[in-house]
């Protein structure tokens, strides 16, 4: 057995085993930092869309019913309280 290690045949066949250890390695690697950085870039955009979302609750948390229909594009009748 120890023959076979030390043959010319035994060293390609470590060779081999070992490169394709260090290949997986780095496709592992390479999988999980595309991963990463795809969550990153997930979390950013909720972030982004969640303050939009914010600000949007703000400005219409204010308004009162009639400036609420322009800002939708309607038209507000003051006399019926209504938005046509």
């Amino acid at each position: 057995m120890l023959t076979l290690l030390f043959s010319r045949t035994g060293v390609m066949v470590a060779g081999i085993v070992i490169a394709t250890l260090i290949a997986v390695w780095a496709v592992t690697a390479a999988y999980q930092a595309g991963r990463n950085a795809e969550r990153t870039a997930a979390l950013t955009t909720s972030v982004e869309i969640l303050r939009e979302r914010s600000a949007i609750d703000d400005q219409t948390r204010s308004m009162d019913s009639g400036s609420l229909c322009r800002a939708l594009g309607g038209v507000w009748v003051s006399d019926e309280r209504t938005c046509q």
